[in-house]
């Protein structure tokens, strides 16, 4: 299957909602305390102006769901995906993380789009639906993520930026060319 390039269906099906679930061996105090200590510095940092970072409250110290090693989650909005993803990667430590999107397709979402940062851990897929009638967006007392109310730029103006880009980019003779369709 090709990949989509038309725009307007590649805006309308954008991801606006991350998780990050950290890992650690629940019989690992080492591990264990690595992990709440940066639990810590991402609710300090949030709290700080950092980035938007919601810690889930709950800490799990036994498998649940799909995770075989104790975990938490982290809940982020696309607009703090990049700071939030490059913090957990300069100071994760020895701890794995596992990066997925919230879409109406769980299953999909921790199987095939999801990422990680540091070593994989098998996951238990048959705990999670194939597919949600509604996309599960937290927080939506933050106006952040698929609750935003910001329309962000229109399809002309995302346009225009990219050709923008294209012309500054003409003359860098390492950066590849967009083809002529």
């Amino acid at each position: 299957m090709a990949p989509q390039t038309d725009l307007k269906t590649v805006i309308d099906s954008e991801i606006k909602e991350w998780h990050f679930h950290i890992y650690f061996h629940q019989r690992n105090a080492e591990e264990y305390h690595a992990a709440l200590q940066l639990r810590d510095a991402v609710l300090r940092l949030r709290r700080d102006g950092a980035f938007v970072a919601v810690p889930l409250f709950r800490v799990n110290t036994d498998p649940i769901g799909p995770h075989a090693v104790g975990s938490y989650e982290i809940w982020c909005p696309s607009e703090s995906f990049s700071s939030v993803f490059s913090y957990l990667s300069m100071n994760r430590g020895n701890l794995s993380i596992l990066v997925h999107p919230l879409t109406k397709e769980q299953r999909a979402d921790h199987e095939i789009r999801n990422a990680w940062i540091g070593p994989a851990y098998p996951l238990d897929l048959s705990t999670l639906p194939i597919k949600s009638d509604k996309i599960p967006f937290q927080y939506p007392s933050l106006k952040l993520g698929y609750s935003t109310e910001s329309p962000g730029p229109t399809l002309d103006e995302r346009k225009q930026i990219g050709a923008n880009v294209e012309r500054i980019l003409k003359g860098e003779k390492e950066a590849a060319k967009a083809p002529s369709d």
